[in-house]
């Protein structure tokens, strides 16, 4: 009976392991994200009307067959206008966070392994720049120059470099302490190899989580700016936009102005319960680090 006993101990432990990699809450938050992506490519060939087609004479309507949810201020069907924004609120936010991550992490990379001197001097750089709140710095450049789409995914990449660069340092400059890391370098390895084979890959999981705030961030700005009119421009809308156009049918509890702000949370909330995956799988797998 001894031998067995190890066995029926180990499995459960294994068994809790795997639960906590892959969550009940981790896998509803990816099944959320992934189901919002395929909106954002399919969306237009799925919408049961074009974005912009008038097709209703009543304005505000609420929930029926023919409109599921409702109409908007001009009789417009709203699950097509949400339908066709979710290509602008999540393609330029995604843009706007891979571009935001890559460059944060590719500067943070090279502050970390560069000599003390270049790492002053782009730490110095990016904490100028994390000293001018996003906001402001997204209305003076649109209000400036004009709101486009290319705009925007520029403006709100340039919001998050230094966040990313950040939390990629500090990230790379831990790891660059390590053992292994040393042993590297006792090697005769170059910068660029410890960069990309020694640090680089122990930082995919918390880099992953960072990646996925930077997103909700840039979604909630994108988001305000089109509240205020400064995002994306008419005939397009993403879904910020929705919501202040549809502003006059709060008072009547229209689903106009209510579907688009469920979709900002549930995309947002989706974002959050994948991200505590991550870094409870991070957390796990640390310990398989080199």
């Amino acid at each position: 009976m001894k031998p067995t006993e190890p066995e029926t101990s180990t499995k459960p432990g294994a068994l809790r392991r795997l639960v906590s990699r892959v969550s009940v809450l981790g896998l509803l938050g990816g099944l959320i994200v992934v189901g919002w992506l395929l909106v954002a490519f399919i969306g237009p060939l799925i919408a049961p009307y074009q974005g912009g087609a008038v097709t209703s004479t009543e304005i505000f309507a609420h929930y029926s067959a023919a409109y599921p949810l409702g109409t908007d201020y001009l009789g417009r069907d709203m699950l097509s206008r949400i339908l066709f924004g979710a290509r602008y609120t999540v393609g330029i936010a995604l843009a706007a966070a891979v571009l935001a991550s890559t460059i944060g992490t590719f500067f943070g990379l090279c502050a970390a392994v560069a000599p003390r001197w270049a790492d002053e001097v782009l730490s110095r750089l990016f904490d100028t720049l994390i000293s001018i709140p996003s906001k402001v710095l997204a209305l003076v450049v649109i209000a400036a120059f004009g709101s486009s789409n290319t705009l925007l995914i520029v403006v709100a990449a340039f919001a998050y470099i230094p966040g990313a660069f950040r939390i990629s340092r500090a990230l790379a400059v831990n790891l660059m302490t390590l053992e292994y890391v040393q042993v590297a370098r006792a090697r005769g390895e170059g910068l660029l190899y410890i960069a990309r084979v020694e640090v680089l890959p122990n930082m995919i999981h918390p880099m992953l989580a960072d990646f996925g705030l930077r997103f909700v961030f840039i979604v909630l700005l994108l988001s305000g700016l089109s509240f205020l009119g400064l995002g994306v421009q008419p005939p397009n809308a993403d879904w910020g936009s929705l919501v202040r156009e549809n502003i006059g049918g709060l008072a009547e509890g229209a689903p106009a102005v209510l579907m688009p702000a469920v979709a900002i949370a549930t995309l947002t909330i989706g974002v959050n319960l994948l991200i505590d995956n991550l870094r409870r799988r991070g957390a796990f797998g640390a310990g398989g680090a080199k």
